[in-house]
C-alpha cells in the first residue's frame, strides 16, 4: 500500500540533552535558519497547521517542547501541541487520540530511539498515526531519534569508534513507517560512516540513509527522497555487495565489505529506494 502522507527525517542538532551513546547536543535549532521548519509547515497547511510535538524519546521533554513551540511561532505557526507520552499507559489516553485524530502532522523530537520503538510500537495510539500517514495528506517529521525510529530496522546503539568490528552495531524493529530503509542521524558531526556500514553489510536488502545535521530527507509515497537543508546525505546501497566477512566472523573482529556502493547528495537531489536510483535535481518528484 502506497501512503497518501509525507515522512521528513532530519539529522539533528536540535535537541539539548544526553542521548544514549553520552553525546551532549544543542538546542540550537539551526535546521530552523535554513528552511526545514518551514518546509514542515509547507507540506502540510502553512502557519495553520496544526502540529503535535511528541517528546517520548528525550529526558527533558519540558524544554524540549518549549523550544520546538518557539521556532514554529518564530514562522507564525501558533497551533501547536505537546504530546508528553513518557510510557505505555499514556498511550490510552482519550485526550492523545483524538488529538492524533484532528491534527495536520506529528513531530518526533530527538533523545533516545528505543523509548519510542518500546513506548509507542504496537499501541493503538500509533495505529492512529499509521492510519493517518497511508490514508490522509498527513504529516510525520523526526530529528535525531525521531528520524532513526522512522525505519522497520532501526540503530540503537554502536559507537562509532569500534563501528567496523563485528557486533559493535545495535539493531531492533523501528516503528516501521518506511520499509528497506536504515536511518542514522548526526552522520557527519560523529563519524557514522562504520556504524551504518555495518547495519547495511547486515541488511543488504535495506538502503543506508546517512542524515548530516541541519539536513533532512522529503519522503514521498514511502519510496522517493530529496534531499533538505544544508547538509549532505549519503546513501549506502548494499544491493551489489559481493565479498562480506560479517556472518562468519567472531565478536570484536574487523568487518570486510566488497562493493558497498555509497551516493552523497546535497540540497534538491533525490533517491528513488526501490529502483535504487541516484535522482538529479530535475527528476526529484
Amino acid at each position: 500500500m502506497v501512503p497518501k502522507g509525507k515522512l521528513i527525517a532530519i539529522g539533528g542538532n536540535v535537541d539539548k540533552g544526553t542521548d544514549p551513546e553520552g553525546a551532549i547536543t544543542f538546542n540550537t535549532l539551526n535546521f530552523f535558519e535554513f528552511g526545514i521548519l518551514q518546509r514542515i509547515l509547507s507540506e502540510s497547511k502553512g502557519k495553520n497547521s496544526r502540529i503535535e510535538v511528541v517528546t517520548t524519546a528525550s529526558m527533558i521533554p519540558a524544554e524540549v517542547g518549549a523550544g520546538y513551540i518557539e521556532a514554529f511561532a518564530r514562522l507564525g505557526c501558533h497551533n501547536v501541541g505537546l504530546m508528553h507520552v513518557r510510557n505505555r499507559a499514556d498511550t490510552n489516553l482519550p485526550e492523545y487520540h483524538e488529538r492524533l485524530r484532528n491534527c495536520d502532522g506529528v513531530m518526533f523530537t530527538g533523545g533516545n530511539q528505543l523509548r519510542l520503538s518500546t513506548i509507542w510500537g504496537g499501541t493503538d495510539l500509533f495505529k492512529i498515526i499509521q492510519n493517518r500517514y497511508f490514508n490522509d495528506n498527513f504529516m510525520i517529521a523526526g530529528t535525531s531519534a525521531g528520524a532513526m525510529a522512522m525505519s522497520n530496522t532501526m540503530i540503537y546503539e554502536g559507537d562509532s569508534a569500534d563501528a567496523l568490528l563485528k557486533g559493535a552495531v545495535k539493531i531492533t524493529t523501528g516503528l516501521a513507517l518506511i520499509k528497506n530503509v536504515i536511518i542514522d542521524t548526526h552522520f557527519d558531526k560523529r563519524g557514522r560512516f562504520g556504524r551504518l556500514a555495518q547495519a547495511v553489510a547486515s541488511n543488504p536488502g535495506c538502503i543506508g540513509l546517512g542524515l548530516g545535521e541541519d539536513t533532512g530527507v522529503l519522503i514521498n509515497s514511502g519510496n522517493y527522497l530529496e534531499t533538505i537543508g544544508s547538509g549532505m546525505v549519503l546513501i549506502f546501497d548494499g544491493h551489489k555487495i559481493q565479498h562480506n566477512t560479517i556472518a562468519d566472523l567472531p565478536e570484536g573482529f574487523p568487518i570486510s565489505i566488497e562493493n558497498l556502493i555509497v551516493h552523497v547528495m546535497a540540497k534538491g537531489f533525490g533517491f528513488d529506494v526501490g529502483e535504487r536510483k541516484f535522482l538529479a535535481q530535475s527528476e526529484v518528484i
